[in-house]
């Protein structure tokens, strides 16, 4: 099992099988991403998908979507929050 230590979760955990989305930042969540880390991004993605009802064959919002998805791997403020929404 290959492990990678995940810029998400501060801790070295079981690593993507391939690269999960195109070009350089599909490279780089594959090197810093961990699987656990990868599905807490799906699990906020479709959060993000549904409180801002976004249709996902708009332009701007596969946009939105993939600037949130660096956000929340690479950014110190993170992805947008979701509205509503608390972690417990």
């Amino acid at each position: 099992m290959q492990t990678v230590k995940c810029v998400k979760m501060e801790q070295e955990l079981e690593a993507l099988e391939r690269p999960p989305y195109p070009g350089e930042l599909g490279q780089r969540i594959f090197a810093n991403v961990s699987k656990l880390g990868w599905q807490s991004w799906l699990d906020h993605q479709t959060m993000l998908i549904n409180e801002n009802n976004l249709n996902m064959l708009d332009e701007k919002a596969q946009q939105y979507l993939k600037q949130q998805m660096e956000a929340f791997f690479f950014s110190a403020a993170g992805a947008d929050a979701i509205k509503g929404y608390k972690k417990e």
